[in-house]
């Protein structure tokens, strides 16, 4: 059998391949991926961060938790205000007759006022008397809203043109600022909203990494509710009541 010779290229060995080549080489593979995760993911950061931000009952209770085991007054005040946000509610501006004192609305029922008299009375605070009292003794000094003849203690203290001149009486009465830092925990700030209504509610901690901004526990219809909304409305009444 003859012989066929090979006429192509001589064979070479492979060169062997660096070790310090491979290194580079996964490494900048790994920054190439991250970049383009990175650049794809950039859009939901801002959504991630108010996940990790956001109000919610797990985190209003790790506040409660913390603020209700500080000797602040202010800080169980608004303690009190947040455990109102975890229970099922709804808004009732109805008028009901309620036991004196200690009285109170149907359960589960209330606006802005109620939540300002359920957290006082949770200190031990009962503002339905406390209102009442002051009026008996000073009604002319209150403003002649609601075509009363006397005080009603079914429902002077759950007005917030009665609790504002309350408070404007026998609290601490502060700026009506715009600046944040000049709001503290258990704060009272009464609004202004649309139609010459009025408003009113708690200062409490934010949630999460915004701990140290003004948030507010209010119920402007759809039950107490946490949320940071406290340059919202007009403010007309800032109040730090210490009973």
């Amino acid at each position: 059998m003859q012989t066929i010779e090979y006429i192509g290229p001589r064979p070479r060995k492979k060169p062997k391949k660096s070790p310090f080549g491979r290194w580079v080489g996964g490494w900048l593979m790994m920054i190439l991926a991250l970049g383009i995760a990175f650049f794809f993911a950039q859009p939901m950061l801002p959504f991630l961060r108010a996940q990790q931000s956001g109000a919610s009952d797990a985190r209003a209770a790790m506040l409660i938790s913390e603020l209700t085991d500080s000797n602040e007054l202010g800080d169980k005040l608004a303690a009190a205000a947040l455990a109102q946000t975890i229970e099922p509610s709804s808004y009732d501006p109805a008028y009901y007759k309620i036991p004196y004192p200690g009285g109170d609305i149907p359960e589960g029922k209330g606006i802005g006022p109620d939540v300002i008299v359920r957290s006082y009375r949770k200190l031990g605070c009962d503002l339905q008397v406390l209102v009442h009292e002051d009026m008996t003794k000073n009604f002319r000094v209150y403003p002649q809203l609601f075509k009363m003849r006397e005080p009603d203690p079914n429902i002077d203290h759950r007005r917030v043109a009665n609790l504002q001149r309350f408070f404007s009486r026998h609290s601490e009465e502060l700026s009506n600022s715009r600046e944040p830092a000049d709001y503290k925990p258990g704060d009272i700030v009464a609004w202004r909203l649309a139609g010459d209504a009025t408003h009113i509610g708690v200062v409490v901690p934010g949630p999460g990494t915004r701990g140290k901004e003004p948030w507010v526990v209010h119920n402007i219809g759809a039950g107490p509710v946490w949320e940071n909304a406290l340059l919202n409305f007009q403010i007309i009444g800032h109040y730090r009541f210490n009973p």
